[in-house]
C-alpha cells in the first residue's frame, strides 16, 4: 500500500565557523540586512576618539566576516567544484553544529551553489528561498548537468562520496501518486471520474473525456504534482533519500493497455535532475508490472494477480524482466549510478499467491541478468531491493547467499489490520501522548528488522505512515470504507489538539527508530474536491508544516530504548557479499531455483504450454535528458544504455500465437502443446 506526506522548514540555525567579536552579535532586520546590536557607548557625530577608532575597526572586521559567510551563498565557480566529505558516514546528533562547507569555485566557472537563505531560480524563471539549517547546499553546474557535489545536510555524504551502509542512515520519503496514481493520494482526480478505481479504469475514463483534455490530463498531473521546491524542502527537512515509484507504461504500452505511454519518463528525468541538484539519493521502484503483481489498485489494475500466476503469469514475468533490464541499463550509466543506488525491481509481489519458489526463481534470474549488465561489487550498478511479499522475514533468512547486493524492502503498516480504534492522544506507558502506538511500533518492527539484518542482510522500510488505522478518504479504495470507527478524530487535522500532535509525533519517531533506514509514505497528499486534505496522516509535508512530523529526523535515535521496548540489537556486521566486496562474491547456483519456475499457480494448463514471448524485437533504450548550452562532449556518452555487450533483442509476441488478455486471461481453447508460430 502506498501513501504521501510533506514537510516544513527547519528551525536550527547554521553556525558560523568564525566567532563573532565580543560584545557584538550579527542579527537581521526585517529587510534581511545584518545589523549590529552591540552596547558600545555613543559619541556626538564628528567626534573622533580612540574608542571610535576601535569601534570602526571592530565593525570593519564584522563586515569582512559577514561577507565571507554570505557571499559564497550564491557562487559562480569552477566546473566540478571541490568534493566535500566532512562528516561523511555519520548519523550525527540532533544538536550537532552543521559543518558542511559549500564547494569552492574559481573565477570564470559555471558552478552555482547555495546554502541556507540562498535564492534558487527555477527553469521557468520563478524563484524561491532555500531553507536548510542543517548545513546542506544545492549545486547546479550549467556546463555539467551530472555534477554530484551537492549535499542535503552535514551528516549525509555528498553524492560524490560513497554511502556507508550500517553507518549512514536512510531518512527518506516516497513520491507516491506522482507517476503511479492512487485514489487516496489524488482524490480529486478520481472524484472527477466516478467509474475509475485504479489507473487502468481512470485512463479509460479520461481518454473518453476529450472535452477536458482526454488522457493528456495525466501529463498535467506529472508536471505539477511535485515541484523543484518540494525537492528542496525535503533536503531542508533533514532527509537524504527519495523513493520514486514508476510503472511499466513509462517505457511502453501494448495494444489494449489504456495508460498514458512513455510520458512520465520525461518528468522522472526532471525529478532526478532536481534530486541531484539538492544532493538527494534515489531508490527507483518498479511499482506496477504487466498483469499486476498483487491485484491492488496501485499495480495498474486491481482485482487479480497475473504476474507469475494465471494463464499469462509466465509471459507477464518475461516482459517484466525485460523492463527491469531496460531500467538497469539506464541507471547503471556512470552519470546515474551514484544518484540512483537502489532499484526496487517489483513492488509488493503477493508471495502467498505466487509461491515462494516461483518468486525466488524470478529474483535469482533478475539478479543474474542485472549483474551480467553491471558487473559485480560496490559501485557496479544499483543495490537490488526485493519486497518481503508480506511474508514472515524468517522465510527469507539465508536467501540467495553469495548474491551481490540484494536488500529487503519491508512495508510495515498497522492501518490494514482491520479496526484499530485505540486513541493516540492519550498518555502511553511513559506518560507522554501516543497511547499504545509508539511502544507497539518499536516492539513490532524493531526486533524483526534487526533479526533480518542478521539473517538476510540489508533492509529498508520502503513504506509506512503516521496513521495507526485505516481512516482517510479512499484509503481502502474508492468504494471502500474505514473499518475503524471514530475517524473524525484522526481526519480533522485542522483542529488537532497539542496532545494529538504529540501522540502522532511519538508514534512516527518510534517508527523511525525501529526501522533505522526508512522511506515515509508519502511526501504529499492532494486535496479532495472539497478543497482539503482528507487523509492527513499519510502526508509528510502536511505533518512537518503542522507539528506532528519532527523537524529533524535524528531526534528519533534512541526513542525505542527510552520507551523500554524489546531489543534484539544487530552487531552492525554485514557479510562482505551483502555490501559488494568483489573478492567475496561466489557464483549463486540456479539449481535450487531454475528459470522458469517448475509451475505457475492458478494456470489452467501446465507450464510447458503456457504463452511466452520471444526476444526478437528491437531493444528499447530509454532516452536521456536533453540540455541546452551544455558542451556535447559532456552528454555524448549518456545514451541510455550502459553495457554495449548486452545486445539481446527485446520482448515480442510469437507470430501467429494467441494470447489471453493480460489482466483477465482465459483461453478460448485450452492449448495442448507449445505455440511456436507458423
Amino acid at each position: 500500500m502506498d501513501a504521501m506526506n510533506s514537510l516544513g522548514p527547519s528551525t536550527l540555525s547554521l553556525q558560523k565557523e568564525t566567532p563573532e567579536p565580543e560584545r557584538f552579535s550579527a542579527q537581521s532586520n526585517q529587510s534581511g540586512e545584518l545589523v549590529d546590536r552591540g552596547e558600545v557607548a555613543s559619541k556626538p557625530r564628528g567626534f573622533w576618539t580612540r574608542r571610535k577608532i576601535i569601534l570602526f575597526a571592530v565593525v570593519l572586521a564584522i563586515v569582512v566576516i559577514v561577507l565571507a559567510v554570505v557571499l559564497p551563498v550564491v557562487l559562480v565557480g569552477k566546473k566540478g567544484g571541490k568534493k566535500v566529505a566532512e562528516n561523511a558516514g555519520s548519523t550525527g546528533s540532533p544538536n550537532a553544529t552543521p559543518t558542511a562547507a559549500l564547494p569552492t569555485p574559481s573565477a570564470g566557472s559555471t558552478l552555482l551553489s547555495g546554502g541556507d537563505g540562498s535564492t534558487v531560480t527555477t527553469e521557468n524563471g520563478t524563484s524561491f528561498t532555500y531553507r536548510n539549517s542543517f548545513g546542506g547546499y544545492w549545486v547546479q553546474d550549467t556546463a555539467n548537468p551530472f555534477n554530484n557535489d551537492a549535499r542535503p545536510n552535514s551528516w549525509t555524504p555528498p553524492l560524490n562520496t560513497s554511502w556507508n551502509w550500517g553507518v549512514d542512515r536512510v531518512y527518506g520519503v516516497n513520491l507516491g501518486g506522482l507517476f503511479v496514481l492512487e485514489p487516496f493520494i489524488t482524490p480529486d482526480i478520481f472524484q472527477r471520474y466516478p467509474t475509475a478505481s485504479d489507473e487502468f479504469t481512470l485512463s479509460q475514463a479520461m481518454a473518453a473525456d476529450t472535452a477536458n483534455g482526454g488522457l493528456s490530463q495525466l501529463e498535467d498531473h506529472y508536471a505539477t504534482f511535485i515541484s523543484e521546491e518540494d525537492i528542496a524542502e525535503m533536503a531542508g527537512a533533514g532527509l537524504n533519500f527519495i523513493r520514486i515509484p514508476i510503472a511499466f507504461w513509462a517505457i511502453e504500452t501494448w495494444e489494449g493497455e489504456p495508460y498514458l505511454a512513455k510520458t512520465s519518463w520525461k518528468y522522472l528525468l526532471r525529478v532526478l535532475g532536481w534530486a541531484r541538484k539538492y544532493g538527494l539519493r534515489v531508490c527507483l521502484d518498479l511499482h506496477a508490472v504487466p498483469g499486476s503483481q498483487n491485484g491492488y489498485n496501485h499495480s495498474g489494475r486491481g482485482g487479480t494477480v497475473n504476474f507469475l500466476a494465471g494463464n499469462m503469469g509466465l509471459a507477464n514475468a518475461e516482459r517484466t524482466l525485460y523492463y527491469i533490464r531496460v531500467l538497469t541499463e539506464f541507471i547503471s550509466q556512470p552519470e546515474y549510478r551514484d544518484l540512483v543506488p537502489i532499484f526496487g525491481i517489483v513492488n509488493e509481489a503477493l508471495v502467498s499467491l505466487i509461491g515462494q519458489d516461483s518468486i525466488s526463481s524470478f529474483y535469482l534470474n533478475a539478479h543474474d541478468m542485472i549483474r551480467n549488465i553491471t558487473g559485480l561489487g560496490e559501485g557496479n550498478g544499483p543495490y537490488i531491493a526485493i519486497h518481503d511479499g508480506f511474508e514472515a522475514h524468517s522465510v527469507w533468512d539465508g536467501f540467495l547467499q553469495g548474491s551481490d547486493r540484494i536488500m529487503m524492502d519491508q512495508h510495515p503498516y498497522f492501518s490494514f489490520g482491520g479496526s484499530q480504534p485505540d486513541p493516540i492522544d492519550v498518555p502511553g506507558a511513559d506518560g507522554s501522548p501516543g497511547g499504545q502506538w509508539p511502544l507497539q511500533a518499536c516492539n513490532s518492527w524493531g526486533p524483526r528488522t534487526n533479526q533480518t539484518r542478521s539473517g538476510f542482510g540489508l533492509i529498508i522500510g520502503g513504506e509506512f505512515s503516521a496513521s495507526p488505522n485505516d481512516c482517510g478518504l479512499f484509503l481502502n479504495g474508492v468504494n471502500g470504507q474505514p473499518a475503524t470507527p471514530g475517524c473524525t478524530d484522526f481526519d480533522d487535522w485542522e483542529n488537532y489538539s497539542t496532545a494529538m500532535k504529540q501522540g502522532v509525533e511519538n508514534f512516527v519517531t518510534a517508527t523511525f527508530d525501529a526501522l533505522g533506514d526508512w522511506f515515509f509514505w508519502t511526501w504529499k497528499i492532494g486535496a479532495s474536491k472539497a478543497g482539503r486534505i482528507e487523509t492527513p496522516l499519510w502526508s509528510y509535508q502536511l505533518g512537518l508544516r503542522n507539528g506532528w512530523i519532527p523537524q529533524d529526523p535524528r531526534v528519533a535515535l534512541g526513542k525505542c530504548a527510552s520507551l523500554g521496548a524489546s531489543s534484539d540489537p544487530f552487531d552492525g556486521k554485514y557479510q562482505p557479499w551483502q555490501t559488494g566486496t568483489p573478492s567475496s562474491i561466489p557464483a549463486v547456483s540456479t539449481s535450487q531455483f531454475p528459470w522458469p519456475p517448475a509451475a505457475i499457480t492458478q494456470a489452467d494448463v501446465e507450464l510447458s504450454v503456457l504463452p511466452t514471448y520471444t526476444n526478437t524485437a528491437p531493444i528499447i533504450t530509454m532516452p536521456p535528458a536533453t540540455f541546452t548550452s551544455v558542451p556535447s562532449q559532456v552528454t555524448a556518452t549518456v545514451d541510455g544504455w550502459f553495457n554495449d555487450q548486452d545486445t539481446g533483442g527485446g520482448i515480442a509476441t510469437v507470430a501467429g500465437c494467441p494470447y489471453p488478455d493480460e489482466y483477465r486471461p482465459t483461453f478460448s481453447v485450452l492449448p495442448t502443446a507449445p505455440c511456436t508460430g507458423p
